[in-house]
């Protein structure tokens, strides 16, 4: 008989609720949690630890390791698993809904609306919004640099990573460099003392955990190939968008090179209205894989609108709810493994690199065009770095100096 690895959670968490009560939970969450990854983790640990003692802090600290060490969007797969240990699997999906939607929904307005203004598209404001990603993505690249590569191996295999991708800018080649810098991790650098024995909070058996895994490589290795047999744009942009969400580590930012490779060159997104739409992610709360939401909306060919938008958002996601069940029963053996914890450095330092080459192209080359941009763009990341305004209000405030610059 099947039996589940994953210990029972303590008794102060194991009350189980509905999927309901987790709804609302984070569909509060969703309206209200601005800032990013790290900030999202912090609300996450005061609503469902501090306040509502869903978990303890143990078994929160555990969750985070978790999803740190998977690809994907670390706060979105805690919100799912947090979820999943209050109210099952409808749980998980009320978490993701909850958390997810406004955001999405957000993005999804600002498409419609840029594509309704025309010309107006083209102006200052739009310009404004691009040299605010040029911010935005500094201050990440500086900051996950010194999280992720602050040694001189890992700092060697970022700037290997990012050289790699100028010279060579494609899909395949992300694939290759994350590839690359885990076997570098691997070689390179030192091992660790293994962790402590905290357990996860959660019981999923090593089958189900195991199908789902199973599940994930399918499709990450059978999505091209039904593209290629059956080349409708719908089962193309499925395999852009999964292949986008299962390869991204490092946080929501590394996303961008991802993406931007999977739907600018085939003309789907321009790269005028992919970065307007980076920009405008920056302004409104929840996880930024929303912008997944955005490019679906705003696509040339169809599927488009609402309808991209939806495909996108969940194709995106689903390599997450795949990983963060498929993984908590074998959690336990891997986190003690020195090699695993080395190749996942070697893997973050990869993808440091990788948004370190999107900084320069196309975030650099399109938004920084004049003397001017790159006035706004050092204003701006020190209104984000030194000051720590929100990067809404950055966003807000770039937009309308853009719009003050093109009139002048």
């Amino acid at each position: 008989m099947d039996k589940p690895d994953i210990h029972q959670p303590s008794a102060q968490n194991a009350e189980r609720g509905n999927w309901r009560e987790v709804f609302a939970a984070f569909l509060r969450l969703g309206l209200t949690s601005f800032g990013g990854p790290v900030a999202h983790l912090g609300y996450f640990h005061e609503a469902f630890v501090v306040r509502r003692h869903w978990l303890d802090d143990r078994s929160y600290a555990d969750l985070v390791a978790l999803c740190q060490f998977l690809p994907g969007p670390a706060s979105s797969q805690v919100g799912m698993a947090i979820g999943l240990s209050r109210a099952g699997y409808l749980g998980a999906l009320a978490a993701w809904v909850g958390f997810t939607a406004p955001s999405a929904i957000a993005l999804v307005l600002f498409a419609y609306g840029l594509s309704s203004l025309g010309d107006a598209a083209g102006g200052g404001w739009l310009h404004g919004l691009k040299v605010a990603a040029v911010a935005v993505v500094a201050q990440a690249v500086l900051g996950m640099m010194r999280n992720l590569a602050p040694d001189r191996e890992r700092a060697t295999i970022a700037v290997t990573a990012a050289v790699a991708m100028l010279a060579a800018p494609s899909a395949f080649g992300q694939v290759v460099v994350i590839l690359l810098g885990g076997m570098a991790g691997a070689l390179l650098l030192p091992p660790e003392a293994p962790p402590g024995d905290d357990l996860l909070p959660i019981k999923v058996s090593r089958r189900t955990g195991a199908c789902l895994l199973v599940l994930f490589v399918t499709l990450l290795i059978g999505l091209p190939l039904l593209a290629a047999a059956i080349p409708t744009q719908s089962i193309k942009l499925f395999d852009a968008f999964y292949r986008a969400g299962s390869l991204v580590f490092g946080g929501g930012h590394v996303v961008l090179p991802l993406l931007q490779a999977a739907v600018v060159p085939p003309g789907w997104v321009s790269n005028d209205a992919f970065l307007a739409g980076y920009g405008a992610a920056q302004a409104v709360p929840g996880p930024l894989f929303t912008f997944a939401a955005y490019l679906g909306a705003v696509m040339g060919p169809e599927p488009n609108g609402w309808e991209g938008a939806l495909l996108c958002l969940v194709a995106i996601f689903v390599p997450s709810f795949l990983l963060v069940v498929g993984a908590l029963p074998f959690w336990e053996d891997v986190r003690r493994r020195a090699g695993a914890r080395a190749a996942l450095k070697g893997v973050n330092a990869a993808v440091v690199g990788l948004l370190l080459a999107a900084f320069y192209d196309p975030i650099w080359t399109v938004g920084i065009t004049s003397a001017a941009d790159f006035a706004l763009a050092i204003a701006a990341f020190l209104l984000l770095f030194m000051w720590q305004a929100p990067p809404w209000l950055v966003v807000i405030l770039s937009a309308l100096a853009g719009a003050l610059i093109g009139a002048a």
